[in-house]
């Protein structure tokens, strides 16, 4: 496993929990968050950078775009809406553009 992603077990079973990024908070108790992980190449043994991009539920509307969040599986709620924010890691920085 990469070091952002981890496993939590609770009741419900075992979920992965993934660190990332908010990239859109326009959407209402939704956000979009990218991932960036790195990976070895298989054949040239490069490291390429791979994004993938989650919409995260967000019951109160918490997250900001440019905070550092840890998300979690979760029950499908809508049709690309798989994963539930787990907590704020870090806050973005106001006013910086």
């Amino acid at each position: 496993m990469s070091p952002e992603t981890t496993t939590t077990t609770d009741d419900r079973g075992s979920r992965r929990v993934i660190t990332g990024t908010v990239t859109s908070a326009n959407m209402e108790k939704t956000v979009v968050v990218t991932v960036i992980r790195r990976v070895r190449d298989r054949r040239f043994h490069k490291f390429l950078t791979r994004r993938v991009k989650y919409h995260v539920h967000d019951e109160n509307n918490a997250a900001k775009v440019g905070d550092g969040v840890e998300i979690v599986e979760s029950r499908p709620m809508s049709k690309t809406k798989r994963w539930r924010l787990l907590r704020i890691v870090t806050k973005a920085v106001e006013g910086a553009s």
